[in-house]
């Protein structure tokens, strides 16, 4: 494993947990518009105008394109890092990032629970990485 392996993968955590909370604020944006074409009476014809119109709001858009960015880094991390240690590491780091971030961006938590938790991912990466 490179030294610089493990900086790379809590970037890619942290680039995930931002663009998470940052995806579900332009997720909630785009449900505020409303389209007639919403109540459509075919399922997968449904799902697809709901998908379209999400990804036409840039709230959304923007952020899901830097998290796809951070997924291709993720893989490339992957050749020289065991998945063993990339996957709990990475995703620790998602985790207590989508926290933080969407307590930034206003959501309703319980801030000394979510800085706690945030806290012992921290030191469960630290006992995985050393």
């Amino acid at each position: 494993m490179v030294i610089g392996d493990v900086e790379k993968m809590v970037a890619v955590g942290l680039i995930w947990g931002a663009t998470n909370a940052l995806m579900r604020q332009g997720a909630l944006i785009s449900d505020q518009k409303s389209s007639p074409l919403k109540t459509h009476k075919n399922p997968i014809l449904k799902t697809l105008i709901e998908w379209f119109n999400l990804i036409l709001v840039w709230q959304y858009s923007v952020p899901f394109i830097i998290n796809l960015s951070a997924s291709a880094t993720f893989f490339a991390i992957l050749n020289d890092t065991p998945i063993s240690l990339a996957v709990p590491v990475t995703n620790a780091t998602t985790f207590a990032a989508t926290a933080v971030f969407g307590m930034f961006l206003g959501e309703e938590t319980h801030v000394g629970f979510t800085l706690f938790g945030t806290l012992l991912i921290v030191v469960g990466v630290y006992v995985c990485v050393v």
